[in-house]
């Protein structure tokens, strides 16, 4: 008897994935499976959008809360965790839906994807030099050393350019070559693409922002700040977070916090929207259609076995 299909909903920030892999749930008695980096850290919940258990309408939601915001979280890791996660999910016929907006994370997990290997005197030299030149400074010699690695890495994401100056000087060849070829691991996925125009997203993130401050983001961060927020290598760096951060530090004014973080969030999301559009297997589907949980269950499968019969 074959495996449950894997649905997939990715998209950009503020588009509405959650509440329709809840949806998806429902209708095909599945379970859901958070593909959100920073949803894996317990305590992060209104600067993440994280679900309460009230909108989780009794859906069984993978990988919320599983790292304390001090832990490092690497995408070798959510890989792992996700596929294990996936495997219980079928191993009891159930449907997982994968859900998030970073297209590493989700193809880490859907698609062929071995991680190079790591080197720990290498890494600490370039940690080193991280600390000491800043995230700026590695960016630029990544962008000479691989110009299509420096364009989808975030030069303020420090730890992923370390990454990559590491896998170029392990391997001696581009980041990018070390990435998934667009081939699936399962033999039936199925990928829904979220799609808003900018212009309504960009007034989604404003409302978001606004409604994060109103149900008090600002508390949050100061309570995580108490636990050890500002020592969490990944959690630190979060949207929203890391603005606070510099709030409580006195380098910015709560407003220009709050302006930061949706200048900075805008930003993201057009990242992430580019990154999901060089996925041709992924079907766009309007956000604002009535029938959008219908429709992303008539989407059409794509599967390894429909590749080959294409090649």
């Amino acid at each position: 008897m074959p495996s449950p299909p894997i649905f997939a909903i990715v998209g950009p920030t503020a588009a509405g994935k959650s509440d329709l892999a809840v949806a998806l749930a429902h209708a095909l008695q599945g379970e859901v499976v958070n593909a959100d980096s920073m949803q894996l850290y317990r305590g992060m919940d209104i600067g993440t959008a994280k679900l309460t258990e009230a909108e989780q309408q009794g859906v069984r939601h993978h990988l919320l809360d599983v790292l304390d915001i001090a832990e490092t979280s690497t995408v070798a890791d959510f890989q792992h965790r996700a596929r294990e996660a996936i495997a219980d999910c079928q191993q009891r016929d159930v449907t997982p839906i994968l859900v998030g907006g970073s297209a590493l994370y989700i193809r880490a997990v859907l698609d062929r994807f071995e991680f190079p290997g790591t080197d720990p005197d290498l890494r600490a030299r370039l940690e080193a030099e991280l600390a000491e030149q800043g995230p700026g400074a590695l960016h630029e010699r990544l962008a000479e050393l691989d110009p299509q690695a420096a364009q989808q890495i975030l030069p303020s994401n420090g730890r992923r350019v370390v990454r990559a100056l590491e896998v170029i000087e392990l391997t001696g060849e581009p980041y990018v070559a070390q990435l998934p070829s667009h081939e699936y691991a399962y033999d039936d996925v199925r990928q829904v693409g979220i799609d808003v125009p900018r212009d309504v997203l960009d007034e989604r993130i404003a409302l978001r922002v606004d409604r994060m401050w109103d149900a008090g983001f600002v508390d949050e961060v100061r309570r995580l700040e108490a636990a050890g927020l500002r020592d969490g290598v990944t959690a630190s760096r979060a949207l929203g977070y890391s603005q606070v951060l510099r709030f409580l530090a006195e380098d910015l004014t709560e407003d220009e916090a709050r302006v930061e973080t949706v200048r900075a969030t805008r930003r993201f999301a057009r990242r992430q929207d580019s990154w999901f559009r060089r996925d041709d297997r992924i079907r766009w589907l309007p956000f604002d259609a009535p029938d959008l949980p219908e429709r992303a269950l008539a989407a059409a499968p794509t599967s390894r076995m429909d590749e080959n019969a294409a090649g």
